[in-house]
């Protein structure tokens, strides 16, 4: 037996045989396509202490964002390659697993190659973030979650300057953003929180919620989905996402785990 729900945790039960009307969402995605999707190179190059400093010399923009919390510009990079190493790693695995898991008609649209690239790239913004913000153990008060949000922005202004895809850019900035537009950073009325991004959103959220961190333990399976199941509720996450990220776990949990409750 899957993983199974049976009742609620946070904001209502979820059921792992959702039902949904595939007629309803016909149109809910953009319509891009990537005839190289399967093709790998490696990002690893651009996370490099020699390559960071190399964007950040391209681009003025990155200094005038950070000028109030990090004037002297201190390179994060044993926190990155710590994100790079679980958090990253574990987003990536968790996309692929999204878009195995989706209907063969979304499938198609998945822009495997640009997910993957972003799932790796997402928080490389965070080699600028300083470390008192990223591992403070109590709560951020308002300016440090302020700084904290920078962390999407500064990723994009870094990888603008390389010859990384403009859809996988656009995966950077847009992590934290959602179908309803009430993430961040600002996006304006005509964004499109579209297939790729949703899935890139949806992996980031479960592997944040489900691992340590110094200023929490990690959630079961079951109180993550809730979670995220509370997003589909007020549409901002697709529930054919869910329900493939729901399927995806239930197969890597399906030797081990017969029923969370």
């Amino acid at each position: 037996m899957g993983l199974e729900i049976a009742r609620s945790l946070v904001v209502g039960g979820i059921n792992p045989n959702i039902y949904i009307n595939r007629n309803s969402f016909n149109t809910g995605f953009g319509q891009q396509l990537d005839a190289d999707r399967f093709e790998r190179q490696s990002v690893e190059r651009y996370t490099s202490e020699a390559a960071i400093k190399r964007m950040i010399n391209a681009n003025p923009k990155i200094k005038k964002i950070v000028k109030n919390f990090n004037p002297e510009m201190k390179l994060n990079l044993a926190e990155l390659k710590e994100l790079l190493n679980n958090h990253s790693s574990d987003t990536q695995k968790i996309a692929i697993g999204i878009a195995e898991n989706l209907p063969f008609s979304l499938r198609n649209k998945v822009n495997l190659k640009a997910i993957d690239d972003a799932a790796y790239l997402h928080d490389i913004g965070k080699v600028l973030i300083p470390e008192n913000i990223l591992n403070k153990a109590g709560k951020l008060n308002d300016n440090e979650i302020k700084i904290m949000h920078t962390h999407s922005e500064l990723g994009y202004e870094l990888l603008k300057t390389t010859d990384i895809s403009p859809i996988t850019l656009n995966l950077v900035r847009n992590h934290h953003q959602n179908a309803k537009k009430t993430g961040y950073p600002w996006v304006s009325n005509d964004f499109n929180a579209d297939l790729n991004l949703q899935i890139l959103s949806a992996s980031d959220k479960y592997s944040a919620l489900t691992e340590n961190r110094v200023y929490k333990e990690a959630l079961t399976p079951k109180q993550a989905l809730t979670i995220i199941y509370q997003d589909v509720k007020e549409g901002k996450l697709h529930p054919f996402i869910f329900k493939a990220l729901l399927n995806h776990i239930n197969n890597i949990n399906n030797n081990t785990l017969s029923r969370v409750s």
